[in-house]
């Protein structure tokens, strides 16, 4: 590639406090912002992660996202953050509003290439990232990018960039809040999760 990707998950949310899947626009853009706790995430996190202020940091404008974004900018010294639909959280259908216990029938679904219950197919979701990487790969040059988004479009996105198929993305170790990782660094599960 001829940029550099860092992505970064939202600190802790609202919806993760109220234990809530939120995934569609209506409620996730305008509500469900970060938690004290996840503002401190994303500011900490930032400054630790070894970017400057060359960094060009696009978001989700999902709130919770973009406020880590602009918290993460601020902080690293950058420009303020663009806002982008599609790093947008995976739309989980019929589980919206209910609790995050309900992501696990939906991963398992997942590792067998099944879909239902109106959430956003894998492969779709894999679609939408990848088109913006690839956007940027035919616009940009040497430029370093701080992708703000959330939990699993970052795992899918990444499979896609190391050529794997999606099934795979519970062999991924789910991003903490606020983490920032390199696009091409899929670490495996800690055994104990």
């Amino acid at each position: 590639m001829k940029n550099r990707y860092f992505l970064m998950r939202h600190g802790e949310s609202l919806a993760n406090v109220a234990d809530k899947i939120i995934s569609s626009p209506e409620n996730g853009c305008q509500g469900y912002g970060l938690s004290e706790r996840g503002r401190e995430q994303a500011h900490r996190l930032a400054r630790q992660s070894g970017l400057d202020a060359e960094t060009r940091v696009i978001c989700s404008d999902f709130l919770r996202t973009r406020q880590t974004a602009e918290i993460a900018a601020a902080a690293l010294g950058c420009a303020p953050p663009v806002l982008e639909p599609r790093l947008r959280e995976r739309f989980f259908g019929q589980w919206e509003g209910t609790s995050a216990a309900n992501y696990a029938p939906v991963w398992r679904r997942d590792q067998a290439d099944q879909n239902g219950d109106g959430v956003e197919p894998a492969e779709q979701l894999t679609a939408r990232l990848s088109s913006l990487i690839e956007e940027l790969e035919s616009t940009e040059n040497a430029q370093c990018f701080l992708l703000v988004s959330h939990g699993d479009p970052l795992r899918f996105l990444q499979l896609w960039a190391l050529g794997r198929p999606t099934r795979e993305h519970q062999n991924i170790r789910h991003f903490s809040p606020a983490e920032v990782r390199l696009l091409s660094d899929a670490p495996q599960p800690l055994s104990n999760s």
